[in-house]
Order: structure tokens, then C-alpha cells, then sequence
């Protein structure tokens, strides 16, 4: 089992919630091929954050009427650099390299390498893009736009790739998983307790960021090395770099030019503020920075909700057939590391 698999799979254990079974879409070939994880996002109808769930710092967001797919890390620098090979254009190379998070893209150049996920796999562009000298955007017409829970001219109602609209982005992050309810994280580790400061690493309630603190960041961290999990089983969706979304700062999205919206705080935050639900910033869609990146949302794949039913009905066909089971989970060097 891939060891990234087994944390996941142990988290889930030990946090008493169940992630979505891991599934890899495959892009590219030979030496350029990447592939991008995604957990499934259910609770088809859940509302937005109303505070129920015990934390402090809620927002009016994460209401999502139908279930969709959340990349598991951050897109890192490396899938940039082999879509470029594969014949992207017009997308610059980001501040970092190998697998710390694409960053220094401006949120055209994010969509771009989101529409050419869906150009080179025969499936249609989100985002009605131009580039002459420079990115710019044309909304859809209605008829052509996403008009689930509401319309949204930015989306194409027929892409399979997407950046994640606020909404998508923040259920992923801090929904407790809990069903169709309200009842949200303060932070994307599945808690109401501050994450602790690391520099990297994949022990469950950690987070890249505050670099005041002995053995914390001077950059990102590789997107698999991040931080702990999501109740949805995402990862660094708090600390290493700040995440594009989809949406206006100001919705709805009716306007190309608007300041688009970014949360999660990053490494060089000195507080856990940053990091919150309820901190949400906006920025010029054509401005850049080295703490700003972005991960890829989509649409379900077919079997995904057979696949659903069939994880619940397992589990409790195990519950029934063996009772009772403790779960022992090995812990890798990571999660021998010292906090202190």
C-alpha cells in the first residue's frame, strides 16, 4: 500500500471519520506523465457553516448541493513543468520546484493549466480564456454556465476540471464529514485546536507555517509533506501556500476582472489566524505571488457514488462479521519527529 494511502487510511481510523476511497486520474506520458489524486466530497446537501459544530470562527460557506472530487495536495511545480512539455503554453514556471506547490501563478495562469487538464483528455475548457500578451477572460453565457447551486459564468456546466469555487474549497477543508449537517472545523486538520507549527511532514493536527518557531519553514513543503489531514482526507489545506479559488471576492461571479478569493494561510504566517475558517482575503486575478498557489477540483467520476455504498456497506458487513477491532498503524519517521 502506498505509504500516503496508509496515513489516510490510518487518520480516518484514529479520527473516527471515513474517507473516500483514493482515485488517480492520469495525464501525460513516459516521462512527462503525472497523475493527480482526489477524494471524494459527499454529504451532497450539507449546509453552510453555521457554528454548530462547536467552533469559534465559522463563515456562511460550505454549503455544496451535490457531490464533487477535491485534489488531495496542492498542485506542486512538477505538473507545471510536464504539462509545459506536453505542449501547454503561456503558463509561467512557478517561484519553487519538484513537488513544493506551483506558486508565483497568477489565478489566469492556475485556470489555464486547469483548462488544458480538460483540452488534453478530450473533455471541455472551464474557462473561456484569451492570452495576447497577457490572460484575460470572457464569461460563458448563460447557457454555457454552471448553474449548480446558482449560476457561476466563470464555469463551464460541461467541464470536468475546475478550480474549486469557495464553497467546494472550504467544505472540503473543514466539514466534519458528519452528513448532511452544518457542523464545521475551525481548521483543516479535522479540529478546533490550533495546528502545530512544523516545516513538514504528515503527522495528523500539523500545519506549515509560523517560521518564529524552532525548526518551522523558510518555504513550502513538498504538497505530500504538509500537514495533516482533512476529514475529507485532503491535505495542507492549512499553511504552505495560499489557495486560489474559483470565486469572486464578491459574488456572485459576474465580472472577469474581479479580485478573486484565496484562503488557508501559508508557511510565512507568524499566526494561526491565518489559518482560520473564517479568514478569507481577495487579490488581482492577474497578480502573482510566491505564497499563493492553488489544487484542482472535478467533477465525480461515474462510478463514484456505487464506489460510496459500496465502502459503507462493507464496513458494516465487517463490524457485523468481526465486532470489535483494534487498528494498529506503524508510524513513519515523520510521525516520530519531535515537536516540542
Amino acid at each position: 500500500m502506498n505509504h500516503g494511502h496508509l496515513l489516510a487510511a490510518c487518520a480516518a481510523l484514529a479520527g473516527g471519520f471515513a474517507t473516500s476511497p483514493l482515485q488517480a486520474d492520469n495525464f501525460g506520458s513516459g516521462g512527462n506523465a503525472f497523475a493527480i489524486d482526489f477524494v471524494n466530497i459527499g454529504n451532497a446537501g450539507n449546509a453552510d457553516d453555521s457554528g454548530a459544530g462547536g467552533g469559534s470562527y465559522s463563515s456562511p460557506y460550505g454549503g455544496v448541493s451535490y457531490t464533487y472530487r477535491m485534489g488531495v495536495t496542492e498542485v506542486p511545480q512538477d505538473w507545471i513543468t510536464k504539462s509545459t512539455n506536453l505542449g501547454m503554453t503561456n503558463v509561467a514556471a512557478g517561484a519553487w520546484t519538484g513537488s513544493q506547490p506551483a506558486a508565483n501563478m497568477d489565478w489566469y495562469e492556475a485556470a489555464a493549466f486547469v483548462n488544458f487538464l480538460n483540452t488534453s483528455t478530450g473533455h471541455q475548457a472551464a474557462y473561456n480564456l484569451t492570452f495576447s500578451g497577457s490572460w484575460s477572460m470572457t464569461l460563458w453565457s448563460s447557457g454555457d454556465a454552471w448553474q449548480l447551486d446558482g449560476e457561476n459564468l466563470y464555469r463551464h456546466k460541461d467541464a470536468y476540471y475546475f478550480l474549486p469555487s469557495e464553497d467546494e474549497w472550504y467544505k472540503a477543508a473543514f466539514h466534519q464529514n458528519d452528513g448532511v449537517t452544518a457542523n464545521y472545523w475551525d481548521y483543516a486538520t479535522g479540529s478546533n485546536t490550533t495546528p502545530l507549527e512544523v516545516s513538514g511532514g504528515t503527522v495528523p493536527g500539523t500545519a506549515v507555517y509560523d517560521p518564529t518557531v524552532d525548526g518551522t519553514p523558510s518555504a513550502p513543503a513538498n504538497v505530500d509533506s504538509n500537514g495533516g489531514l482533512s476529514t475529507y482526507g485532503t491535505r495542507g489545506q492549512n499553511g504552505n501556500v495560499w489557495e486560489w479559488q474559483e470565486s469572486a471576492f464578491t459574488a456572485p461571479n459576474d465580472s472577469p476582472s474581479e479580485n478573486r478569493a484565496f484562503r488557508g494561510g501559508y508557511w510565512n504566517d507568524f499566526s494561526e489566524g491565518f489559518l482560520r475558517s473564517s479568514a478569507r482575503y481577495g487579490y488581482d486575478p492577474a497578480v502573482s505571488n510566491d505564497g499563493v498557489g492553488f489544487r484542482v477540483a472535478s467533477v465525480p467520476e461515474p462510478s463514484s457514488a456505487m464506489l460510496m455504498l459500496g465502502s459503507g456497506l462493507m464496513f458494516l458487513l465487517r463490524r457485523r462479521r468481526y465486532g470489535s477491532m483494534t487498528y494498529k498503524c506503524s508510524p513513519s519517521s515523520d510521525d516520530n519527529q519531535n515537536n516540542d
